[in-house]
């Protein structure tokens, strides 16, 4: 106890001493912050107010070029309904057909394995010979279907109702049959080494980008028909009937105790 007291004595003593030196102390730094700090703000509120200024700026650009694109969606949305974008699926796969069918589809490597073997694959290209267009395979049968396609999607974009039903059924019955063309005609074929194999060691046959081009303008066709058909487009909303949900889903207001009392009576 008494070592205790003599220990808060002692500290009490110190601070009594130290506080005059500390109070002159903080007396002196106050001005002197205060008018730091006056410097700093004096120097740095020009630049906070352009800062401040760009950022309102930016904010207004942002919200402005938000409703411009709410804009634009809109307009975009009435033009290019979901009618016309299956339309425009299908002219586009009907003309990708077109041109697929003047695209090399087939052809022979010579010593593609040597060549694999060796590690020249990524140095050299390897040798092709017997090159063919698809439309060779099936004496461009198919440019007939692609033009067709084409037309039937610009029937589609411009009309719906029963031309765009019947736009959109031919449009999947010729998808259909430039499909089995492929694979039944085309794909045989393009996979078939032929005489080359009695010509060259280590000839096989490779499929080139006539091939995916014309099986994927068949598909997108097949695909636009079966989309319409699916009805996403056909969908209609009868606002009546939401609007009688509404109300019937909307809490009844309580009646007042005046009319309550007046049913009573």
């Amino acid at each position: 106890m008494a070592f205790s007291r003599r220990v808060d004595r002692a500290a009490n003593r110190g601070l009594e001493r130290a506080y005059p030196p500390l109070r002159r102390a903080w007396r002196a730094a106050v001005p002197i912050a205060l008018a730091a700090a006056a410097l700093l703000w004096r120097g740095l509120r020009p630049l906070l107010r352009w800062l401040f200024l760009a950022l309102a700026f930016a904010e207004a650009a942002v919200r402005a070029g938000g409703r411009a694109a709410a804009r634009g969606a809109t307009a975009a949305a009435g033009v290019l309904t979901p009618r016309r974008a299956i339309g425009v699926v299908i002219a586009g796969a009907g003309a990708l057909l077109v041109v697929s069918q003047f695209m090399d589809y087939h052809g022979v490597q010579i010593g593609s394995s040597s060549y694999a073997y060796a590690g020249l694959a990524d140095v050299a290209k390897v040798p092709t010979v017997d090159l063919k267009t698809a439309g060779e395979a099936h004496s461009y049968a198919l440019v007939p279907v692609g033009v067709a396609g084409v037309l039937l999607g610009l029937a589609l974009i411009a009309r719906g109702g029963r031309l765009g039903r019947r736009a959109a059924l031919g449009a999947l019955l010729a998808g259909g049959a430039a499909l089995a063309v492929i694979l039944l005609v085309d794909l045989p074929q393009g996979t078939d080494v032929g005489s080359q194999s009695s010509r060259f060691a280590g000839a096989s046959a490779v499929l080139e980008k006539g091939f995916a081009a014309e099986l994927a303008a068949a598909g997108g066709m097949v695909l636009g028909g079966l989309l319409y058909y699916a009805r996403p487009c056909l969908i209609r909303i009868n606002l009546s009937g939401r609007a009688a949900s509404a109300r019937r889903r909307r809490p009844r207001r309580r009646a007042s105790s005046r009319a309550r009392v007046a049913r009573s009576a």
